[in-house]
């Protein structure tokens, strides 16, 4: 059964979204956009925490709390998890897993250890890779802020040797693009692939989904700006939001030309057509 899952990035107490990992703008109110994913039949929500690895974590377990009070499928958290004490905060206030980045390239043990605390299937790895210019993939941290020279087929090896019940893969390039997903990632690390794996980064199309779908091992694709923007445009969007950070882009909203207008049950019912299986 392949998930459709949604990934809302979260800055302070608003939804956001950029390009590439950057020029983050306000969305909305996160709780409500997960809400609505959850009527629409999401599989799973992601809540991406962009600056928790350079501030102090000020609104992400409210949020989370609030979710998961009134939303019934998994809820996952990445950004800022640095010990098992941020584990244990996440997961009391209702996250079912965490997706740990920064913390696990500093120290790779910190994977095995959360493991054997509170099991592989509730720690996983979120891998944030970009080509550099020998060709390579290398892996990134806090956010796509800080380069490294571990490299992305390596690191893919180990991580699953020390514990790791899930990998999630965002491509920066492609990320927010609405280009499609980087195959050419993923054909390097494929042989490797030995967990669930989630591609991340250019859905721009139920086509998109459909031609990384088809890869046995990809068990799910996170979507985050072809969902959103469809949303946002809506006739009923409730426009609420905290007025902190980029608001200029959601007071005047456009249309994205890269993206085209769906939501998660229209994406079901094509791949469903289409010969995926899918939770109806």
């Amino acid at each position: 059964m392949k998930r459709i899952i949604s990934r809302l990035d979260i800055k302070g107490p608003n939804l956001v979204k950029g390009i590439n990992l950057e020029g983050l703008r306000v969305l909305g109110d996160p709780d409500y956009f997960a809400q609505k994913y959850y009527e629409n039949l999401s599989d799973e929500i992601i809540y991406q925490d962009c600056v928790a690895s350079l501030y102090e974590r000020k609104y992400l377990l409210d949020i989370i709390q609030k979710t998961s009070s009134h939303v019934y499928i998994p809820i996952s958290v990445g950004g800022g998890i640095k010990s098992i004490k941020d584990i244990e905060k996440v997961l009391s206030a209702g996250a079912d897993k965490v997706f740990i980045n920064s913390a696990a390239i500093k120290k790779p043990r910190f994977l095995q250890e959360a493991s054997k605390e509170f099991g592989s299937a509730n720690i996983c790895l979120s891998i944030e890779t970009a080509k550099n210019e020998d060709g390579q993939f290398y892996c990134l941290s806090n956010y796509g802020r800080e380069t490294n020279n571990k490299k992305l087929i390596n690191w893919i090896y180990e991580a699953q040797q020390l514990g790791v019940g899930e990998i999630i893969l965002t491509s920066i390039s492609h990320e927010g693009m609405g280009k499609g997903f980087d195959k050419e990632a993923l054909d390097i690390i494929y042989d490797k692939i030995s967990v669930p794996f989630i591609m991340h980064g250019g859905a721009g199309d139920e086509m998109d989904i459909l031609d990384i779908l088809k890869f046995k091992k990809v068990s799910g694709v996170a979507l985050s700006s072809l969902l959103h923007y469809s949303l946002i445009t809506e006739k009923n969007f409730k426009f609420s939001y905290k007025k902190e950070g980029n608001t200029q882009f959601l007071e005047s909203i456009r249309d994205q030309n890269n993206f085209k207008k769906t939501n998660i049950l229209k994406i079901k019912k094509f791949l469903k057509k289409k010969g995926i299986e899918v939770r109806l």
